[in-house]
């Protein structure tokens, strides 16, 4: 590892022979920090240029890392790693910033200042990769992957316990605070205590009921305290002047954030709700003036209308019964069913309708996009493509896709011929606006002797915007 440290920094930095040395010392102590803290570690060395060189890596022994491949050798760019580059700019630390790796993808960054002789010569990178929920991984290693770090950086490198991001006690075989960290000193100031923490008993000052922690057993407690919520753990060590060591990460941003997801949920659930009902009134209200109305034409128009704010009620009627943010496309195109077919049913007529194919679950705005646009080709379907007939079938089917999927809506009606189709057509300029604006995908139709059949293809996250713009 030393050779090749040493042969990145002579290329790409500097560094002169003393600093390179530094370097390599620390670089000796990447491991046993990696597994305490569960996360990778890095040492960046800055390039004679804007950008800065990863020297040194590792990762995590026994929770997953944020990296397949080794990036040693490669480059931290300063627009996709901003931490690396503040803590390079100001020399002072630079504490949970977003950033991305080279394999793409998204990390949170704390980054320490590497002195020497009053100069950043590199810094040392913790990172933690991001979950499917947007919050950082919690997770500690077992107590045989910590002990043995814990003990090395006792001994050895007392200075990398002033670079982890958890407050770090000490306790002796008399059962005072022989160690604590700059983080443990500062939180427990935070807490409330006046003196420092330092040679007093730690059942004075413990969080948790157990002030002692028997031989062989490792404890891990969460713990409220004022307005903090902290993970404590206690770990035995056996060390010839150490008995057990105590960890503390404050997870106060997490379990606020938990929280104020359950209020969302329950907020956006009672707002649909009353969404709903308000669209489900209106719909009501028209479909009482269209049974006083004596004009057939007016009574289309006025069930039309309906049908269109039903199809957007269908959407928020599942998002109240979930609470969440997206629904069920399927399930959104079975309410829609009932709400297009039902005003144009005939007593002559046999009609079938069937929805196949995948089910995706789809942001709420797609959703009501696409019932809109289903809606009205259903009703298209109703008013002309079963003219004369006594029979009439219908499919809708969904056909998944990586980045975009598709709609298709096809009947065996009477067909038209769709370069006759009127400019003016209400519906159809519905549903190209829908497709194009909403759903930025491509509406086609296709009409002949055997039927009609109308597709559009639709994104599936709004996100993915962003990627295919770049």
């Amino acid at each position: 590892m030393q050779k090749l440290i040493y042969q990145l920094c002579r290329k790409y930095t500097d560094l002169s022979e003393e600093e390179i040395q530094v370097i390599e010392m620390m670089a000796g102590t990447l491991q046993p920090l990696a597994n305490l803290e569960a996360a990778d570690i890095f040492v960046d060395c800055p390039c004679k240029d804007k950008d800065a060189v990863v020297v040194a890596e590792a990762k995590p022994e026994e929770v997953p890392s944020a990296y397949k491949n080794s990036v040693v050798g490669m480059l931290a760019k300063e627009e996709n790693e901003p931490a690396v580059a503040r803590t390079f700019r100001l020399g002072v630390a630079t504490k949970y910033m977003k950033a991305r790796t080279q394999e793409n993808n998204y990390t949170i960054q704390s980054v320490e200042p590497i002195k020497y002789n009053s100069r950043v010569i590199g810094v040392l990178i913790r990172e933690k990769r991001i979950k499917e929920d947007g919050e950082t991984s919690e997770e500690w290693g077992s107590y045989e992957a910590i002990e043995t770090p814990l003990n090395h950086m006792i001994n050895e490198n007392e200075w990398l316990t002033e670079s982890i991001d958890e407050g770090l006690l000490l306790v002796d075989y008399k059962g005072r605070v022989s160690f604590r960290n700059l983080y443990a000193r500062e939180l427990f100031q935070n807490l409330g205590y006046v003196r420092d923490i330092l040679g007093q008993k730690y059942k004075n000052i413990c969080l948790t009921e157990w002030s002692d922690t028997p031989e062989g057993t490792d404890r891990i407690k969460e713990v409220c305290c004022g307005n903090y919520y902290l993970r404590v753990r206690q770990i035995p060590l056996m060390n010839q002047n150490i008995r057990f060591a105590v960890i503390i990460r404050d997870i106060t941003w997490n379990r606020e954030q938990e929280k104020n997801l359950i209020l969302k949920s329950v907020a956006v659930k009672e707002l649909n709700h009353r969404v709903k009902n308000n669209l489900q009134t209106i719909a009501s209200l028209l479909r009482l003036q269209a049974r006083r109305e004596e004009k057939e034409e007016t009574k289309q128009v006025l069930y039309e209308s309906i049908s269109r704010i039903l199809s957007i009620s269908a959407t928020h009627q599942l998002l109240s019964q979930s609470g969440e943010a997206c629904v069920s496309l399927l399930e959104v195109l079975e309410n829609v069913r009932r709400n297009a077919v039902q005003p144009f049913l005939r007593t002559d007529l046999s009609f079938d309708l069937e929805i196949t194919g995948d089910d995706l679950v789809v942001d709420s705005e797609i959703a009501t996009s696409v019932a809109l646009a289903v809606n009205e080709l259903l009703q298209n379907c109703m008013k002309y493509a079963f003219k004369g007939r006594k029979e009439g079938h219908v499919w809708i089917r969904i056909e998944k896709g990586k980045v975009y999927s598709r709609l298709t809506v096809k009947d065996d009606g009477i067909g038209f011929d769709p370069e006759k189709i009127r400019s003016g057509s209400l519906g159809l300029n519905i549903v190209k606006t829908m497709v194009q604006d909403k759903l930025h995908g491509k509406f086609t139709i296709r009409s002949g002797r055997e039927g009609t059949e109308a597709e559009f293809d639709f994104i599936n996250e709004p996100t993915d915007l962003i990627s295919i713009s770049q």
